[in-house]
């Protein structure tokens, strides 16, 4: 029916349908091994009975059909048994059907991927970006240098120069922070000293060795800023 409707049944569908038929074919022998059992009890009440009531003929008749009907049943389990092999083979070809379909989609992919994969395209792309990224990292080197050429030793060195003397101020400041720190009467007095001309004397040597302490802070306030 399918070539006259012009529709071609696939290998799966054929086995699958193949499948249904060998499951139903099963189900009619077990109805039908099913009602032999039934028959045969049948025929062995009927047997025991005619034998009681001496009726040797039909007990003949009957058990030859008591034969019969355990053969068939025989016949019934062979048939269901070889149904059942050919049933699992059909399984087996469904199994190794869908295996082989996996397998097709697989080689296909595999195909148009090696179609796709240009070997010596692939291979100049890569000599390609070897080169470019070569070249890149050649002009970020320059570039860098040029950058560090312009802009890196004269910044550095003032830049530098700017902290030394923020940190030299910073220190000075606390030396005359420390300086102001002193008594009004000795600032006076090194101020004075300073000033005045020394004279000989007690009082000359107890203002020698004032002016001397502040001046020993004055010389390493000197150096520092110097330094």
């Amino acid at each position: 029916m399918e070539w006259l409707f012009g529709r071609r049944m696939t290998p799966e569908e054929m086995l699958r349908k193949n499948q249904r038929v060998l499951n139903k074919a099963m189900r009619d022998l077990d109805r039908e091994k099913a009602h032999m059992g039934v028959q045969e009890k049948k025929l062995i009440q009927e047997i025991k009975k005619m034998a009681k009531d001496g009726q040797m003929d039909s007990v003949r008749i009957l058990a030859k059909d008591l034969v019969r009907t355990r053969r068939y049943q025989k016949k019934f389990t062979l048939m269901k048994a070889n149904i059942q092999g050919v049933s699992l083979k059909i399984q087996t070809l469904r199994s190794q059907n869908a295996m082989a379909g996996a397998m097709r989609g697989v080689t296909r992919a595999m195909q148009n991927m090696n179609r796709q994969m240009n070997l010596p395209q692939i291979q100049r792309i890569l000599q390609e970006f070897e080169k470019q990224s070569d070249v890149m990292d050649m002009k970020e080197e320059i570039m860098n240098d040029a950058i560090d050429e312009a802009m890196g030793d004269e910044g550095d060195e003032e830049e530098s120069d700017q902290i030394v003397s923020q940190v030299l101020d910073e220190l000075g400041l606390q030396l005359n922070d420390q300086l102001s720190g002193l008594n009004p009467a000795s600032a006076s007095l090194s101020v004075s000293q300073k000033t005045a001309v020394p004279t000989a004397g007690g009082s000359g040597g107890g203002g020698g060795a004032l002016s001397d302490a502040d001046a020993d802070l004055q010389a390493r306030l000197d150096n520092l800023r110097r330094e």
